[in-house]
């Protein structure tokens, strides 16, 4: 079987892009202590763009040694996928396949880098999260209480509580920590799917679905191994972040959260 002449050029600029890829010796000492692993969660802070620029370094690395399976995403929905679309597919596309929307409340020119990067490797990008239409009924489950221990969901709770500057009605803290819960099982359902053997497979998400004690591991299978990652921007406030290594940032500038959600309440 032969390949057009175009694709097969494009496949091979693809392929000398990823080889000319040269992570910064840091990033390879970091890779160095969680590889290999058929499972990388890789966690961060939203607002931190030295976050995404680690992961796409991450994935361009993978891909470079062609151990790159696949790419989850926090940022896109469970049962969306660019799987089929060839690596040549431009963003309009592979932003259809996400349904990557403007009003997503994750921004493509933030997270479209390590997104393509994947793409142009030639591996799947697969949206992990909950899809938005099934959270009100998990809202409702009370099932999901049971999918952790009490400690761990009181811990949750709590989280919850606090991120949401203790602004939440406490009738709305249980509901609101099942869909957390829900949205952790949802990306490890989606992670263990993907796993191919001799390969990894990246999971980005916000720091509080990847570490250990609370996220998304605690719905993997015991015999799957895995390693986490979290990037932290600034001093953090645990004294040990529940991974396996830190990617430590500079700290970003003071923002008030809790007075913007206090404005988004009020109206």
């Amino acid at each position: 079987m032969t390949c057009r002449p175009a694709v097969a050029l494009l496949l091979g600029t693809c392929l000398l892009a990823a080889c000319a890829h040269r992570p910064a010796p840091d990033v390879e000492q970091l890779l160095g202590r969680v590889l290999p692993t058929p499972l990388l969660l890789l966690g961060e802070q939203h607002d931190a763009a030295a976050h995404q620029a680690l992961q796409r370094d991450v994935v361009l690395t993978l891909a470079s040694r062609a151990q790159l399976g696949a790419l989850v995403m926090e940022m896109a929905e469970q049962g969306r996928s660019t799987q089929g679309l060839p690596p040549e597919a431009d963003e309009t596309r592979v932003r259809e396949a996400l349904n990557w929307t403007d009003d997503g409340g994750w921004p493509w020119p933030v997270y479209g880098p390590v997104v393509m990067a994947a793409v142009r490797s030639g591996a799947p990008v697969l949206g992990g999260n909950l899809p938005r239409a099934q959270m009100r009924s998990a809202m409702g489950n009370a099932s999901l209480d049971q999918l952790v221990r009490e400690d761990v969901l009181q811990r949750q709770r709590t989280g919850i509580q606090e991120g949401h500057c203790d602004l939440l009605p406490p009738g709305q803290i249980a509901p609101m920590t099942r869909i957390q819960l829900a949205r952790d099982q949802a990306m490890a359902q989606t992670a263990v799917q993907a796993v191919i053997p001799g390969k990894t497979v990246v999971l980005v998400a916000g720091n509080g679905h990847v570490r250990k004690d609370l996220g998304v591991p605690l719905y993997l299978p015991a015999s799957l191994p895995y390693r986490v990652v979290m990037a932290q921007a600034g001093p953090a406030k645990d004294s040990a972040l529940p991974s396996d290594a830190v990617w430590n940032t500079p700290a970003l500038p003071a923002h008030d959260h809790c007075a913007e959600l206090r404005q988004q309440m009020k109206r």
